[in-house]
């Protein structure tokens, strides 16, 4: 019997080999660039300098910590970060839902598949074209809104120069930025649910949106869930890319984050042990974060694990 059971393993294991040796690139991937680095965060500990190197730089415990939350700015910081990630992800994260939902809706394949194609092309931009973008609509001098608001005011307004409206540009712009490729993982999720079941409705005389309500949300809300549960973990994570291009000095008090901080401090201030004391204070909150969003989800019968 057990001899039967190990030849059936063989053969499974043989008849899988492809699949595992096209697995082997990304697990390599995930080792080298993921796993390995995670030695490197006992540079927090340490009092790092080149010419030790990693391993022979002096221990200094938790010193860097505690300069670290010594400094009003950090906690500034911090706050900034968890603003401007938590107002992306209560603004930003319906809005695949409901463009998902609307594209479904569509019967005109031509005009769905051209709208697909215009709403996914930003997520190919990089951030330096749709910054420069921003700066053509919302420029003070010579901006496509601001010509409008100076024609109806007689003066421009400072979008990019005005905390308030650069929280409003900043968040607008990752959403339209993102919508159209985040949609798709809900548009494949609507593909699951059963038409009949839309029938039934119709039948019992509900309207669209009662259908909406009642059939469609429900057939996706472990998409929903799933996809929640790991936006919880990148709160701490404010795009560099974002922030870096959009920012001006008028508004640092607003746009100065986690990433920003650690590409001034370490990469521009060589305070390497510093910046990798943020980033481990960065990862343990996102863990906590991820850990507790699943176990609410769990409670519902929805949890990741």
């Amino acid at each position: 019997m057990k001899q039967r059971i190990r030849q059936q393993r063989l053969r499974r294991f043989k008849m899988n080999i492809p699949l595992i040796l096209m697995f082997v690139p990304v697990i390599m991937f995930y080792l080298t660039f993921r796993y390995a680095p995670i030695g490197g965060l006992v540079m927090a500990f340490k009092d790092y300098n080149f010419y030790d190197g990693l391993w022979n730089s002096p221990w200094v415990g938790f010193q860097h910590f505690q300069t670290l939350f010594s400094d009003p700015r950090t906690v500034e910081i911090i706050r900034n970060t968890l603003f401007l990630s938590l107002l992306s992800i209560i603004i930003g994260f319906p809005i695949p839902i409901i463009l998902a939902i609307m594209l479904n809706e569509v019967r005109n394949m031509a005009f769905k598949r051209t709208v697909q194609t215009v709403i996914y092309m930003p997520h190919f931009f990089s951030w330096v074209i749709i910054a420069m973008m921003i700066m053509t609509v919302f420029s003070l001098e010579n901006g496509i809104v601001n010509r409008w608001v100076e024609a109806w005011t007689g003066a421009p307004y400072p979008f990019m120069y005005n905390k308030g409206s650069w929280v409003a540009v900043f968040v607008g712009s990752g959403i339209w930025k993102d919508m159209g490729f985040n949609a798709i993982i809900f548009l494949a999720a609507l593909t699951t649910i059963d038409p009949s079941q839309y029938e039934a409705a119709q039948m019992d005389g509900a309207s669209k949106m009662r259908q909406i309500w009642h059939v469609t949300l429900p057939g996706i809300r472990s998409t929903i869930i799933l996809l929640l549960i790991l936006s919880m973990g990148r709160v701490m994570e404010v795009g560099f890319d974002q922030v870096y291009m959009l920012q001006n000095s008028n508004v640092n008090e607003i746009a100065d984050v986690i990433s920003t901080y650690i590409y001034r401090t370490g990469l521009q201030g060589a305070q390497f042990s510093l910046t990798t004391a943020m980033g481990l204070f960065e990862s343990l909150v996102a863990f906590i974060l991820i850990f507790s969003a699943n176990y609410i989800a769990r409670r519902f019968n929805e949890g990741l694990w």
